[in-house]
């Protein structure tokens, strides 16, 4: 399968020192992109790309940019998004031996796996949006419309909020 926003860079593209690679992605792709995060739209995504050959391995840091309108989750209403993430990838080989031992912490950076001669920079890019996502937008009706059905706050649900419904129920007696 192809990915909806396929930009491969070839490996032999990257030369000795540090390459730039800026992509961008163009409306059909963001459609698709769309569809695939069920987002109601991406008005643009661009990533630049500092590319630096590392062993059998490509290290890649940079920086996305996008403008999304994702779904409220109470309420369906559009909520629009300008997503900056700054991000840093390690491409290694698919169950190849990189030839040189590479220790990441957790927090590093991710891997990305590919085969053949080329990156995905396209991919990689949605990923990175995909990632930088709100997993909870809300409209600013979100609250009342949550309110109206039966969902009670955070600070109502806590330890306090039940103390409160208590002195409630003691004051009416």
């Amino acid at each position: 399968m192809t990915p909806e926003f396929a930009r491969p860079h070839r490996l032999d593209q990257i030369g000795v020192g540090e390459s730039r690679v800026t992509v961008t992605a163009e409306p059909g792709e963001r459609a698709a992109l769309a569809e695939r995060f069920d987002l109601q739209a991406i008005d643009a995504l661009e990533a630049n790309y500092a590319l630096r050959r590392e062993g059998a391995g490509v290290h890649a840091t940079g920086h996305l940019s996008a403008k999304v309108t994702q779904s409220c989750v109470a309420t369906g209403d559009p909520v629009p998004a300008a997503v900056e993430e700054d991000f840093e990838i390690l491409f290694l080989p698919e169950g190849g031996e990189t030839g040189d031992e590479i220790e990441l912490s957790a927090d590093e950076c991710d891997t990305a796996f590919f085969t053949g001669g080329a990156i995905d920079l396209g991919e990689a890019a949605a990923e990175t949006l995909a990632l930088a996502l709100d997993p909870f937008p809300r409209s600013p009706r979100a609250a009342q419309a949550l309110k109206d059905a039966g969902v009670i706050s955070e600070e109502e649900a806590g330890p306090f909020g039940a103390l409160a419904g208590l002195r409630d129920m003691l004051g009416k007696q």
